[in-house]
């Protein structure tokens, strides 16, 4: 019997980025880097512990952006296309490193690497990755949980409750529609809760979100067993909260694992380094010079004459590291266990895309991870959140406090100086929808599709990726020009809905650019007073 158990989270988010409206799209390449890197990765290494009959549990957050990406016709064919240049542009790396002892098995691992994704994507799981996913929750062993529609931060939103209905009640039918069931649980974006939002989860269903540490410790009273077991809000929705410890393992700058000097460097790849006429048919249309996923070199150290990759001695130092990330959490839960008079619950929640895009060998950690808890111990056991409340299902109430696991924990990284200008214009335009959707309850025709749009307007200027971005600075023009775009397009179907001069062709294009949520209810942006006691009991 364990001690006590750990929940593996992972949290799997990408800002809505699709263009149809030009054939090549910088940002896209964000999407088709993680399905190769990371999402493909992760399916594998299910598969193989599935297929290996192992025993294990792991939660996973997709969001409904990415949801909408994986399943979206024009970015599968893209993708499509992208992989096949990827499959291309290695077997001339393997011709051209054939006298390279250094790099040569490095390529031959991409060309390996390239064509079993194209195989997955293409022939097992017919362009569509979510009915991978789906698949595993249905065997029981990959837990899917909802995030908000469109990631929006909630404690900045919430000025407007009726945004934070939106955020969740889309969500929820979203989930519903593409996975057959209702979800259990919520990532709340970027951790954000603020007081009441439990209220909202509470009304579509949702039964437990995490918070930071310091969400849960310094709550209205102060948690008996710490961030080592949930809590109940006033409504009965239960908050988990993340371990500082584990958090620290992994994703630590200097401590982290994913820093080891054997681990695959990101930031030198051959579409910044290889002669200009070679890698132009993989690089951006006109000219830019962009990442192509296709790396030579190792960390080595904070140092410019870095040394070749050798992915033997990766995937070792992946196992390495997993028996030590393993033997920790031993003594942790062997410690709590002795003062506890429960089984203690250890929460890791990371962002997917850490394994596999950032820390190029993550995937392979966590499998060797799953696989050493499930066969060289029996202290620590693999649950759910959902699992733990069947567990134990009396718990103690209180109140989280407002949080964040941002930069100093609070709210600081989407409200400052850079960003702060987008909540005025946010906060009208969601009193704006409200006065809409309590006009018109029962719309038809292209009226009903004018809010339907604006509705999905607004979700999308309210995700809290364009914030972050301005104030990370690296993209910040696009967000800006994102967040502008979403906005004026709302404000223009204010006025024709307003006005009764609704434009049929204007509001084609919008519906094809923006095309995010086809079944959306406009209606989930209805006046606080008018939507209480509407949902249904699920």
């Amino acid at each position: 019997m364990p001690k006590g158990y750990l929940a593996l989270v992972l949290h799997a988010h990408l800002p809505y980025v699709r263009h149809p409206e030009h054939e090549f799209f910088l940002e896209e390449r964000w999407f088709f880097e993680a399905v190769t890197e990371c999402y493909i990765p992760l399916i594998h290494v299910f598969e193989s512990l599935v297929n290996d009959e192992v025993d294990f549990r792991i939660t996973m957050s997709i969001t409904p952006p990415l949801m909408s990406m994986l399943t979206d016709g024009l970015l599968q064919e893209r993708y499509s296309k992208h992989i096949t240049k990827l499959i291309e542009l290695a077997e001339k790396e393997v011709e051209r490193t054939k006298w390279n002892p250094h790099f040569h098995g490095t390529a031959l691992m991409y060309k390996d690497l390239f064509i079993r994704a194209s195989q997955t994507f293409h022939d097992k799981y017919h362009r569509n990755l979510l009915n991978a996913f789906k698949k595993f929750q249905d065997l029981g062993v990959l837990e899917v949980i909802t995030c908000g529609a469109t990631h929006g931060y909630f404690p900045l939103l919430g000025v407007k409750k009726e945004s934070l209905r939106a955020q969740v009640g889309v969500a929820a039918d979203l989930y519903t529609r593409l996975m057959g069931r209702r979800p259990k649980g919520i990532w709340l974006p970027e951790c954000g809760y603020t007081s009441g939002l439990d209220n909202i989860l509470d009304e579509f269903g949702l039964k437990y979100f995490f918070v930071d540490s310091h969400g849960l410790m310094y709550a209205d009273t102060r948690p008996k067993y710490g961030v080592y077991a949930p809590v109940y809000c006033p409504s009965g929705v239960a908050a988990f909260g993340r371990d500082v410890e584990t958090s620290k393992q992994v994703w630590s700058v200097n401590e982290g694992y994913p820093g080891d000097y054997d681990y695959r460097e990101y930031y030198r790849d051959i579409g910044w380094e290889l002669d200009y006429d070679y890698i132009k048919p993989y690089i951006h249309p006109n000219g830019l010079r962009i990442n192509t996923g296709i790396k030579y070199y190792r960390i080595t150290g904070r140092t410019e004459d870095k040394h070749a990759y050798d992915p033997g001695r990766g995937r070792y130092k992946a196992e390495i590291h997993a028996g030590n990330f393993m033997f920790n959490r031993e003594k942790q839960i062997e410690f709590l266990a002795d003062i506890f008079d429960r089984k203690p619950l250890i929460v890791s929640p990371y962002d997917a895309e850490l394994f596999g895009h950032w820390w190029f060998e993550g995937p392979q950690f966590l499998e060797c991870l799953i696989r050493k808890i499930a066969f060289n111990q029996d202290t620590i056991k693999l649950i759910t959140p959902s699992e733990y409340l069947l567990k134990y299902p009396v718990n103690q109430m209180t109140v989280p406090a407002s949080s964040s696991w941002g930069y100093k924990g609070y709210h600081e990284v989407w409200l400052e100086g850079s960003n702060d200008w987008i909540y005025p214009h946010l906060h009208k335009a969601a009193e704006r929808m409200s006065e809409l959707a309590a006009m018109f309850p029962h719309a038809e025709g292209d009226l009903l599709r004018a809010l339907k749009q604006a509705a999905r307007e607004l979700l999308l200027a309210q995700s809290s990726d364009w914030a972050f971005i301005m104030k990370t600075g690296t993209m910040d023009e696009y967000a800006r020009r994102r967040t502008k775009q979403h906005l004026h397009r709302f404000t223009g179907l204010y006025e024709d809905i307003k006005w009764n001069k609704i434009n049929p062709q204007w509001l084609s294009e919008l519906e094809d650019k923006d095309n995010i949520f086809p079944e959306i209810d406009y209606r989930h942006f209805r006046p606080a007073r008018e939507a209480t006691g509407a949902a249904v009991n699920y």
